[in-house]
């Protein structure tokens, strides 16, 4: 995005609003010589507050200080409309215009929020084409991970990587955040730069003993007793319904893992191929083993009866089907998963 000669406009689309502050400091850096220059150069505002004719008149203004401006419009999807139709128009063509011959003098930064597919097509966002960045939600948040620990020089043990990215919210902002704040803490040690299952556990807040992970163990090992007892700690610490929200969640993609590698056709998979189809990149390949173990544990009926209750729970959480607490809600689920 900012190989060689920096563009005239950008136009940053999509919800990850952290990588798009990222992408804008690297191209404030790279437009001006020294911090000095950038700040008195660099002007921000908000498209409620702009039409695109506007706009255009700002960005065609010379800069007071510097031979260079940089003008970021955060919430360009609230764009400012004129009055009228007929004065839309003459502001859609004012910025098209401008887009085919932008000033050599102005860099602009146009930052979007995610767009309906509809509206990307109309104007002015559709004039914008030619300069869009995409930057829709983390997918594989194990790999983007690991990229960002790598970058600053360290790597994730397998264990670690598991329970980061079980825990975590799948945006890079969280991410980039806890990452930093686990390297601040695995600094201290000497030896490898490696984040461990220890480091997650201290800095991101889980539990050691009753956490998603033991409970999968338990889970697989048809413990009735210990999943209850796992999953009740779960839910005093993280609260009753949000913890109980997250051990379905997390159970939902055990149970469709199981199903997926229960089918005969998958078993004859590579495992490199198999991870990917259980959607595990990177250093969580290691895990495929234990769940090719865990299927040893569920018939190809009793998942499916897991799915389908794990179902009717979360419809619960949701209000669409009635229940009386979140307890028996999980105790009445661990009787149907395992009992």
């Amino acid at each position: 995005m900012l190989a060689g000669k920096l563009s005239p406009v950008y136009f940053f689309h999509g919800p990850e609003s952290y990588l798009k502050e990222e992408f804008t400091a690297l191209i404030r850096t790279a437009a001006f010589p020294s911090e000095e220059e950038a700040a008195c150069n660099t002007h921000v505002i908000y498209g409620p507050d702009i039409t695109p004719g506007d706009l255009v008149a700002r960005a065609s203004e010379y800069p007071m200080f510097s031979p260079k401006q940089l003008i970021i419009v955060r919430q360009f999807e609230k764009i400012k409309k004129p009055p009228s139709k007929d004065l839309q128009k003459q502001h859609d063509l004012k910025l098209a215009g401008y887009m085919n011959n932008p000033a050599e003098f102005t860099i602009l930064v146009l930052d979007a929020d995610q767009l309906e597919k509809k509206d990307a097509e109309k104007k002015p966002f559709s004039t914008l084409k030619p300069f869009r960045h995409d930057f829709p939600l983390i997918k594989t948040p194990d790999l983007f991970a690991t990229q960002r620990a790598r970058e600053a020089g360290w790597e994730f043990e397998p264990d670690a990587l598991k329970a980061f990215t079980a825990y975590i919210q799948p945006s890079s902002r969280e991410i980039c955040q806890e990452i930093e704040k686990m390297i601040t803490y695995a600094s201290s040690r000497s030896g490898e730069k490696n984040i461990t299952a220890a480091d997650v556990y201290e800095c991101v807040g889980i539990s050691k003993t009753y956490n998603v992970f033991e409970l999968e163990k338990a889970v697989a090992a048809r413990n009735l007793r210990l999943s209850s007892g796992i999953s009740l700690m779960i839910m005093d610490r993280e609260g009753q319904k949000e913890g109980l929200g997250n051990i379905v969640r997390y159970l939902t993609t055990f149970f469709i893992r199981v199903w997926k590698l229960s089918q005969p056709e998958v078993r004859g998979m590579a495992q490199s191929d198999m991870a990917k189809l259980l959607g595990m990149y990177g250093k969580q390949e290691y895990f495929v083993k234990n769940y090719l173990a865990y299927t040893r544990s569920f018939s190809p009926s009793q998942t499916s009866q897991a799915l389908l209750a794990l179902k009717d729970t979360d419809a619960s959480l949701k209000g669409l089907l009635p229940y009386g607490d979140e307890k028996f809600l999980l105790l009445r689920l661990m009787q149907q998963l395992i009992g």
